[in-house]
């Protein structure tokens, strides 16, 4: 027999049924059809696109984005958070507050503002193209959108493990005449490592895997600004769909390895706590 305050075992039930189905219906059943359909002419599909000029570039673009886009956002979501932690800050809350932005405006959006910022005619596009810069529908567009649409991913993992763990050990640190970086290195930072590492995962697959914003300022030009996200899009409406299929697969894996990264280093960060 149930016990007042224990929901009914039908209810319980029924909701782990409902939480399966609905995992399979939305992830599992999607990205099963995405590998048939990959698979669908065996290897020679993945073959074909995987030696396709274009393929091979948007792929090595993807990689080149992530590898500076996610160890900037490294420094800068270390630096923000030590900021707003150890750092008497007036307005914390709207800078917080603002630090949710690319979160809540939609890809596309941030898209264009970068090109009435950044572009041809936009505020600083004149100046920009006086002096022979080109941002919008090149690698910094592509670049400056995925720094900003990943930017609070590390320093939101940050924030409350600094803000939680309390300042005494570096406080003791600092009166015996520890430097900053000693005291982050020694002292913060094995407290907040997996946090750290779980940030850079998502910050990497964000990265990876933007389209919105990057899609506006690329300009969608293949063998030049088509990252992988865009060239599956490309290949799909060139109704070569077996090739966008294997294309996203590569996508999905990258999720999935994501994913069991994620819950290695939250089960590592839970039982360190």
């Amino acid at each position: 027999m149930n016990s007042p305050t224990e929901e009914p075992t039908w209810l319980r039930r029924a909701l782990i049924a409902f939480a399966f189905i609905h995992v399979a219906l939305m992830i599992i059943l999607p990205f099963a059809s995405v590998i048939a359909q990959a698979c669908s002419d065996g290897i020679a599909t993945f073959t074909r696109t995987f030696g396709s000029r274009d393929t091979i570039h948007a792929i090595k673009l993807t990689l080149l984005i992530a590898l500076i886009a996610v160890p900037l956002n490294t420094l800068v979501g270390i630096a923000i958070a030590w900021g707003f932690t150890h750092v008497k800050i007036p307005g914390k809350r709207t800078l917080l507050a603002l630090l949710d932005l690319p979160f809540s405006i939609s890809p596309v959006v941030v898209g264009f503002l970068f090109i009435l910022l950044l572009g041809k005619h936009g505020l600083f596009g004149g100046w920009l193209e006086a002096r022979g810069i080109k941002v919008i529908f090149a690698f910094p567009g592509l670049l400056i959108a995925t720094l900003f649409v990943t930017m609070p991913y590390i320093a939101k993992e940050l924030i409350p493990l600094m803000d939680g763990r309390g300042r005494e050990e570096e406080e003791a640190a600092r009166l015996l005449g520890a430097g900053w970086w000693r005291i982050f290195w020694k002292i913060t930072f094995p407290e907040i490592k997996w946090g750290l590492l779980y940030g850079i995962i998502l910050c990497t697959a964000r990265s990876m895997g933007e389209f919105g914003a990057v899609a506006v300022v690329s300009g969608n030009i293949r063998g030049r600004t088509n990252t992988l996200p865009l060239h599956v899009e490309a290949l799909f409406q060139d109704g070569d769909l077996p090739a966008a299929s294997a294309a996203a697969s590569v996508l999905a894996i990258l999720g999935i390895v994501s994913l069991v990264a994620r819950t290695i280093t939250d089960i590592k960060a839970k039982a360190k706590n």
